[in-house]
């Protein structure tokens, strides 16, 4: 008769807990994961003639992101909030929101974003790409122009072959590299997966010295595989330049 009896090796074993680390490339001879991603999140307000009152109150808050002036809306501004710990926006963010000047403001919440940095995985120093990078683009005091919005890809690209969808992404990169090395414009890229009312993939900023290479990114883009043929929606844009960055 055979034996039945259970043992730890014959006994079922449940899923195994998904690895949620980012990974980056090999440096030092290891393969580089990391826990740590900044958070990034961007809220609009109209009924704001003057910005000068609430940048003011900013210097004074300890928080640490940038002021926009809104170009479409003589009364707009927005405000860049981030940190590596969620719990900030709720904790330190959201009752500044709520006390002068900014009480008195209107949300305008179809600009609100929130996103995390991420890596892909080749990336051969994971720490400026989750960290360092995203943060001083944002708060480069030579790069005052932004252009901020949400994209959504259609499934089609989800379901397209692994090798097939990084030749797509590497158009869109080589795009974004030759636009930073002219130091026409520099991207923020941020995951916002189940973070986002509209349902939204990423959120992308466009940040530089001036307002037209932005545009001309995104008029370049528009030719790629990516754009034409696996996006579902676009937008809205938020154009607007910084009025204040804080120091770090």
């Amino acid at each position: 008769m055979a034996d039945t009896t259970e043992t730890p090796e014959r006994t079922r074993r449940g899923p195994e807990p998904p690895d949620l680390s980012e990974k980056g490339g090999v440096k030092n001879g290891q393969p580089q994961r990391s826990d740590s991603r900044l958070f990034m999140q961007l809220l609009a307000f109209g009924g704001c003639p003057d910005a000068r009152p609430v940048a003011s109150a900013l210097e004074q808050t300890g928080v640490s992101g940038v002021l926009y002036e809104d170009l479409n809306d003589p009364r707009g501004i927005a405000l860049l909030t981030l940190s590596e710990d969620p719990n900030r926006f709720v904790d330190s963010v959201r009752p500044l929101l709520n006390s002068a000047p900014f009480a008195s403001l209107t949300l305008k919440p179809e600009y609100a974003m929130l996103g995390r940095t991420y890596a892909i995985g080749y990336e051969p120093d994971l720490t400026e790409v989750l960290i360092d990078r995203p943060r001083r683009t944002v708060l480069n005091p030579a790069w005052k122009w932004a252009v901020w919005y949400p994209l959504r890809r259609n499934g089609r690209f989800a379901q397209l072959p692994a090798d097939e969808q990084r030749v797509i992404l590497a158009e869109h990169g080589s795009i974004g590299m030759a636009f930073g090395a002219g130091d026409y414009a520099h991207d923020v890229r941020l995951a916002c997966h189940g973070l986002d009312k509209d349902d939204n993939d990423f959120v992308i900023g466009l940040i530089g010295k001036a307002l037209f290479p932005l545009s001309a990114v995104v008029q370049t883009m528009r030719k790629t595989q990516q754009t034409a043929l696996y996006l579902d929606s676009l937008g809205p844009f938020l154009v607007a330049r910084a009025i204040w960055q804080s120091r770090g």
